[in-house]
């Protein structure tokens, strides 16, 4: 059965569940490097099929502490969502600056199917998507990337690409060297060169591909045209939302600029600070050859990376298959189901029951 496929009958209604814990164990267990090669070549294959889905800009609730959104998208057979903030003060209280969580349904029944973490899932399928494009636009002799922001999604995109690509020299800097510090601890088990600098100029000098990944929600501009050399690939993916950038205008200026969802990132991407008739190309384009990648090994390519609902919807079918394999899914109650399903207040009535006639008043 193909791994987007539906069952033709009902079954009972019991949701598969994944639980953080659980998909922990399930990537080790299946392999870091494994599990982001299997999610990129899921996403692949959704993005080959582009048109069959309903795509819409994910809702986003901006607060002065950060945002809110609920990512849906949906092929006619399943649909998926996710439940996802963004608020860069968390570490100061404990939590992560992004947390997530999302689901799969079946589009004839609204049943939902599969509920899952997507916290760990979502820094998994970020770093694919970016190893994924980047496989199409970088310069084929690539070996090094500049790591620009050491903090959460650091080992993933370093991994991803390290998977993807082959890359194994990372420039790393960050402001806070404790982050330079823990990155270097998580990737020491790979066969990688880690050379941390000082500064961004120092660690963008002489690699071929710079990734930015910073956290704050702010207009910056981390990397500058004077940071540039012909042949670079940029994965600009620390902006992900109105008012947050991490390029200078003159970056775009002096790329070719690709992007998951065009009506999204031109709201949320690094392409906000530009004119409406700024030239972007939608990545799904290059797969399936109606648009060119990388047109000259001189050429500077920028992917403009700001999260889109359907990496989620690959990413969950991934996990479900993967974490359903293993025997790590968790059937739940999620979803009420009374024999009669005209009568949903029978629901009610054991436990009713349980109190006695003359307390059902009070």
């Amino acid at each position: 059965m193909p791994i987007h496929a539906l069952p033709d009958t009902a079954t009972a209604p019991l949701t598969e569940f994944l639980s953080h814990t659980a998909a922990a164990r399930l990537v080790a267990r299946h392999g870091v490097l494994p599990t982001l090669r299997g999610m990129a070549r899921a996403i692949e294959e959704d993005f080959m099929r582009w048109p069959a889905f309903d795509k819409s800009a994910r809702v986003a609730s901006h607060s002065r502490h950060g945002v809110i959104e609920l990512m849906p998208v949906s092929d006619g057979r399943s649909y998926a969502f996710k439940y996802v903030n963004g608020h860069p003060g968390n570490p100061a209280h404990g939590l992560p600056t992004v947390m997530a969580f999302g689901a799969l349904a079946r589009v004839d029944t609204g049943l939902p199917e599969f509920l899952s973490e997507l916290t760990l899932t979502t820094a998994l399928r970020t770093a694919a998507t970016s190893a994924l494009v980047a496989s199409r636009l970088v310069r084929p002799d690539s070996r090094s990337m500049a790591l620009i922001g050491n903090g959460s999604q650091a080992e993933f995109q370093a991994l991803a690409f390290h998977a993807l690509l082959g890359i194994d020299q990372l420039r790393l800097f960050d402001p806070d060297p404790a982050a330079v510090a823990k990155l270097i601890v998580n990737l020491a088990p790979y066969d990688m060169e880690l050379q941390p600098c000082g500064s961004t100029a120092e660690a963008v000098r002489g690699a071929d591909i710079v990734t930015t990944l910073t956290a704050a929600k702010a207009r910056a501009a981390v990397l500058q045209a004077r940071h540039l050399a012909p042949g670079m690939h940029l994965n600009a993916v620390g902006g992900d939302c109105p008012g947050k950038t991490e390029l200078a205008p003159q970056v775009l200026r002096r790329a070719r600029v690709f992007v998951e969802y065009e009506p999204q990132t031109r709201i949320e991407g690094e392409v906000q600070q530009m004119p409406a008739d700024f030239p972007v190309t939608e990545f799904w384009r290059v797969l399936t050859g109606d648009a060119p990648g990388r047109g000259s090994a001189d050429e500077i390519t920028l992917f403009d990376s700001v999260g889109f609902a359907l990496e989620d919807f690959s990413a969950l079918r991934y996990l479900r298959d993967l974490g359903r394999a293993a025997g790590l899914l968790e059937p739940i109650d999620l979803v009420a189901a009374p024999a009669d399903p005209k009568n949903l207040y029978a629901l009610l009535t054991p436990w009713l029951a349980q109190r006695g006639p003359s307390t059902l008043t009070k």
